[in-house]
């Protein structure tokens, strides 16, 4: 979910980047909740918060990577981040919001999806999520660390379009378990994303996953 805006009023510009993000990623969601569908999240200039209570992965690799991008008004941006990458993942009670500040006569203004809340999980295919910050209780099984990224074969790979080091630091793993997840990510791809149990809210006022 990509957004550049292109001069014109501040009212405009609200119209411009919250009416198209919210009618695609409501539109997302739905395919997301109906099957498997190859997905990539992303805010323009924006970080957002990603919660679950327990994720547990198959094909697990780390490695880092520089993502770049563009804020709300044109101005390039670039953060460091970790990869995290899974061939396959399955998580549940999962919580993704982000919060749109200095909205004309709103203010800040909350969008939060949640899924994998029921007897489903969630399910993703070749997940990457780009990370800045994680907190959580984490289990591995075979686990290699200190291998160069493009040595790490137990996961999917280094994702394609990344800018990361192949020669860099990198650990991986045959499984993983991670619990209480709360992390800070800067963008989450899949080669198939089911959503079970999706809902989506947007409200005004700061609302964060934690």
């Amino acid at each position: 979910m990509e957004s550049q805006v292109r001069g014109g009023t501040r009212w405009k510009r609200f119209a411009v980047v919250m009416v198209p993000s919210v009618a695609a990623t409501a539109a997302i969601g739905v395919a997301l909740a109906q099957g498997a569908l190859a997905a990539s999240f992303s805010v323009s200039g924006q970080s957002f918060k990603v919660t679950a209570d327990r994720l547990e992965g198959t094909g697990f690799s780390q490695y880092g990577a520089i993502d770049s991008g563009y804020t709300l008004d044109g101005k390039q941006t670039a953060h460091p981040v970790a990869v995290s990458a899974f061939q396959s993942a399955t998580i549940k009670g999962m919580c993704q919001s982000v919060v749109t500040p200095d909205i004309p006569l709103l203010g800040s203004v909350s969008l939060m999806l949640t899924a994998g809340g029921g007897k489903n999980p969630v399910e993703a295919k070749n997940l990457y999520i780009d990370v800045e910050d994680l907190q959580a209780d984490a289990t591995f099984h075979g686990i290699d660390i200190g291998v160069a990224a493009k040595d790490a074969n137990k996961g999917p790979g280094i994702k394609k379009g990344d800018t990361a080091n192949p020669y860099g630091f990198a650990q991986q793993a045959d499984s993983a378990t991670l619990t209480d997840v709360k992390q800070t990510a800067w963008a989450t791809t899949a080669g198939t994303f089911k959503l079970s149990g999706l809902k989506m809210s947007l409200s005004t006022g700061v609302k964060e996953c934690y």
